[in-house]
């Protein structure tokens, strides 16, 4: 699904998952986190693939999920520039393909994450990984979730972001914010979440694969 196609803000909304618990501020702070990494429930992820819209072979792809270990947790997050040729102006978590070289899917998302947006691996501590999602555009992608230190700073590569901004955790994991759209298009009756996040002046519309990611991630802390 891309913008030439459909624009996501003008879908309507479904339903709201305001019957759903948020997750506790204290299961979102960093010792919790981790101890939910080593020793992980039984879950279920909900967004696993997304309807095929690219005839292509599939494409193995990271993103770091980057907690910021602020006093309230922060998940950085950046807004793709628009001459990409793949999900262009939306936002995404760091990421990308994954090169021969890289030793796993923490290793590609660190380097990724240090080409995209300057953020060195020193200040990076990865906790696991969520199940791989399928975009329609055939990238299988590995969510790496981490924890980043708040001294870190950052460089922004122009060419691939053309910003980077922060989300409290606790407003991802309530799922009041989790907003369901339905929509027809070529025939295929498609599906997806947004998080629409008011940012001062700046309204933050996270949707698709970055959002089902987040959903899972909820399931997760939710088991």
């Amino acid at each position: 699904m891309t913008h030439a196609k459909i624009n996501p803000k003008t879908v309507p909304v479904d339903r709201v998952d305001h019957h759903l618990p948020a997750v506790p501020m204290e299961a979102l702070q960093p010792q919790a986190l981790r101890q939910r990494f080593v020793a992980p429930l039984a879950w279920e992820p909900e967004f696993l693939a997304e309807k095929k819209f690219l005839d292509r072979s599939p494409v193995s792809a990271a993103v770091l999920v980057p907690i910021i270990m602020r006093p309230e947790p922060t998940v950085l997050l950046t807004l793709r520039t628009m001459h990409l040729s793949t999900h262009s102006g939306q936002i995404a978590f760091p990421g990308g393909r994954m090169d021969a070289t890289d030793a796993d899917a923490a290793a590609a998302a660190l380097r990724e994450a240090q080409e995209e947006v300057g953020l060195a691996a020193s200040f990076v501590e990865v906790l696991g990984q969520l199940p791989v999602y399928v975009t329609g555009s055939m990238f299988h992608v590995t969510p790496v979730v981490a924890l980043v230190s708040p001294d870190f700073s950052l460089q922004l590569n122009p060419f691939e972001v053309a910003e980077a901004f922060e989300v409290p955790l606790h407003f991802l994991m309530n799922p009041a914010h989790h907003r369901h759209h339905l929509v027809n298009w070529q025939g295929v009756q498609r599906e997806w979440l947004s998080m629409p996040y008011q940012d001062g002046d700046n309204e933050r519309f996270i949707w698709g694969a970055t959002a089902g990611m987040l959903r899972n991630f909820y399931r997760f802390l939710r088991a």
